[in-house]
């Protein structure tokens, strides 16, 4: 389109420079040095007004013939100008609460989600799914897996560090009391106290042998007490595990219930629970197991990502279009998607707006002149083209009429 313009610029200087050649010679008719006079005024004005657009749309990105005229090279000499107001725009039109609850409201996510859910082998939606997979990818590949990752930590680190465990605890622990289901646990735990017991008698038996008096080992009474207390052991194991109202098992779950209501109520309880989660966090193995953690994620979220059509394939698949059609049919499921979307898209607007409409200023003012400069002249040259186009011809029109008027007059 530039060439295309400067090319109409140089037809206009040739046919202005035709129509003054023409001009100076004498001609035997009239109407001919009119016709002459009309083109010479067409032209003449058309390069003028090539010209000066031209100039125009030149200024707007650097200065013409590079001679740094006052007020020429407005985008480069703005940029950071052009970045704060960018960033102000973005604020105020798209990235404020209202905007996106207006906007949210008028869509139906559900109904979209459910759509491709049930059916993601359409044409429009797979190039949907596929770009957005590679792009996901890409981000994830470019970005540094150590500063993500170290971010990922910092964020899952920061979010178990608020956790208040011990309540959570004692709750669980409540609620399986109240449902019986901690029994199978408890059995389990004797089970295992019992193995553990006969697979380590030998060991028992020596310290008993140890511990034991000279006496009674000259007498041989140190074997006897050592298979008393064994057997014992073995005989209240398995009364406990056979009789569901043995003291022991009654023992064993107020303990259970006094932990419980411990974990809930107690501020010296709780703040035990702190220390130790504390501890576990700042444990050098915690901080291997989330970087294997992390790692393992990435991994799989990019094995995922480049290949979208695995993850809906198979049982998986089949549940995401049982899914798909639920949020096409269900106006009371929609209803809370869409209203889940809506307040968490307005939330994270509401949280992070200001940090997005930095990043946004932020990354224009990083970028050098040149690149400003290319980047907007690539997205609406062609249009300022036009412009010069448009001025070449209007200002040719408009030689025109004058000239008119100067013949009538």
């Amino acid at each position: 389109m530039r060439l295309f313009a400067t090319g109409l610029l140089v037809i206009m200087a040739l046919l202005f420079a035709l129509a003054r050649t023409m001009l100076s010679y004498p001609s035997g008719s009239g109407a001919v040095p009119i016709a002459w006079g009309y083109l010479l005024a067409f032209s003449e004005a058309a390069m003028v007004g090539g010209l000066a657009d031209w100039f125009a749309v030149t200024a707007l990105f650097r200065h013409p013939l590079g001679i740094p005229i006052p007020h020429t090279a407005i985008i480069p000499e703005n940029k950071d100008r052009i970045a704060d107001t960018m960033a102000v725009f973005l604020r105020e039109n798209f990235l404020t609460p209202q905007v996106v609850a207006r906007r949210m409201r008028a869509m139906n996510v559900a109904e979209a989600a459910g759509k491709f859910l049930a059916d993601p082998t359409r044409s429009d939606e797979s190039r949907v799914r596929e770009g957005a997979a590679n792009l996901i990818g890409d981000v994830l590949q470019s970005l540094d897996p150590e500063q993500l990752g170290g971010m990922v930590k910092a964020g899952l680190r920061g979010q178990l560090e608020k956790l208040e465990i011990a309540p959570l605890l004692g709750q669980l622990l409540s609620a399986a009391i109240a449902d019986k289901r901690h029994l199978p646990l408890l059995e389990s735990i004797i089970r295992w106290a019992g193995l553990t017991l006969e697979a380590n008698e030998d060991m028992i038996r020596d310290i008993i042998h140890q511990r034991a008096n000279g006496i009674l080992r000259w007498t041989g009474l140190d074997e006897r007490v050592a298979n008393a207390i064994l057997d014992g052991l073995y005989k209240l194991f398995a009364e406990t595990i056979v009789d569901p109202d043995h003291p022991l098992r009654h023992k064993a779950e107020e303990g259970l219930e006094t932990l419980a209501h411990d974990l809930l109520h107690d501020p010296a309880m709780q703040e035990r629970v702190r220390r130790l989660k504390l501890e576990v966090l700042n444990n050098p193995a915690m901080g291997r197991w989330l970087d294997g953690l992390w790692e393992r994620a990435r991994a799989g979220l990019l094995r995922v990502v480049r290949n979208p059509d695995s993850v809906l394939s198979g049982q998986l698949g089949a549940s995401l279009a049982e899914l798909g059609l639920a949020l096409q049919r269900d106006a009371r499921l929609q209803h809370l998607v869409n209203r889940f979307a809506r307040r968490t898209l307005v939330g994270v607007v509401t949280r992070y707006g200001a940090q997005i409409v930095r990043l946004v200023s932020e990354t224009v003012r990083r970028w050098d002149a040149r690149t400003v400069t290319d980047r907007i002249e690539g997205a609406v040259g062609r249009d300022l083209q036009f412009i010069r186009i448009n001025g070449t011809l209007v200002g040719g029109l408009v030689g025109v009429t004058i000239h008119t008027i100067d013949r009538l007059l």
